[in-house]
């Protein structure tokens, strides 16, 4: 069985999660730009961020057999910087025709600000312009109004919920956005948000449509390989494996390849990985290591 991680943050994850992720099936991943842990404070950070997202980072996984993709976007949590975030959306127009680019995000509320709310409609806007989908960042606090207030905003701007994937959901919510025909993703993380046997609940429960599941690992305590240990438990519970197959894998091809950025050949056909390559003049060894060179064919798990 193979997987698609729709949501996580591989900037700070290291080379053995890459290699673990592969070995577990995990074929393609998207990196949403997200909050570094603490407030950037000038532009050029952001500049350097996004460039590393379409540029390093890409190459990086590609040493690995894994295609990298990603949002880009203005965090919610920055968002209040309101003379630092217009900076940003100065910036989010150049890199969002970017190859690899699947859709704007992780935008939304945090904690339900005006400013919030300003510049979640502002990257609405730059989505419906490009054509791209909307990821959006369901806030920690107050939930279910913040998820409900994200999906009103989306209309009141005359976007399609097909086009929206709405993230961090829990049982509160997963209703109101399948009724309202948004996507609904899931974070599987541990000992908090969702975690897996919850997951299989909901599965079994809503069925497999427009569900998709994560694990937007980052520099905290996740999981890279939530998703694979998630389809895992699924199959150990009886959930069909049709249905485990479209929401570790084919819901999230189908909503972020609306970019027109993102397709299944990309993984399919076999890959060829050179660890001798270089992306501006640097490589994934340290001196002294063996360089990995070999094809691989991605229908097989190794």
């Amino acid at each position: 069985m193979l997987f698609i991680d729709p949501h996580v943050h591989m900037t700070s994850r290291t080379t053995d999660d890459y290699d673990a992720m592969r070995k577990a099936g995990i074929v393609a991943i998207i990196e949403p730009a997200f909050w570094l842990g603490q407030a950037r404070t000038e532009a050029g950070s952001f500049k350097d961020y996004f460039s590393s997202l379409v540029g390093w980072e890409r190459f990086r996984a590609s040493q690995f057999g894994i295609r990298h993709y990603c949002t880009i976007g203005l965090n919610s949590k920055e968002a209040n910087n309101e003379a630092l975030a217009e900076q940003v959306m100065e910036l989010l127009p150049l890199f969002a025709s970017k190859e690899g680019v699947v859709g704007i995000g992780e935008i939304g509320y945090d904690d339900q600000t005006a400013a919030e709310d300003k510049f979640y409609r502002l990257q609405i806007e730059l989505a419906k312009e490009l054509a791209l989908p909307i990821q959006i960042h369901t806030p920690h606090r107050d939930k279910k109004k913040g998820t409900s207030r994200s999906m009103d905003v989306c209309i009141e701007h005359g976007v399609d919920p097909s086009m929206v994937i709405v993230d961090h959901n829990n049982e509160e919510t997963v209703k109101e956005v399948l009724d309202r025909g948004f996507w609904a993703a899931f974070t599987i993380y541990p000992r908090t948000k969702m975690g897996n046997e919850r997951m299989t609940e909901i599965v079994r429960q809503y069925g497999p449509e427009r569900i998709m599941i994560n694990s937007a690992a980052d520099w905290g305590i996740s999981d890279p390989l939530a998703v694979p240990k998630t389809a895992a438990l699924m199959q150990e519970r009886g959930i069909p494996e049709a249905h485990i197959h479209q929401v570790c894998y084919q819901n999230a091809l189908a909503a972020f390849g609306q970019s027109g950025q993102m397709n299944e050949d990309d993984w399919l056909n076999p890959i060829t990985i050179d660890q001798r390559e270089k992306f501006s003049g640097s490589t994934v060894l340290r001196g002294g290591q063996d360089p990995r060179i070999d094809q691989i064919d991605s229908k097989i798990i190794r």
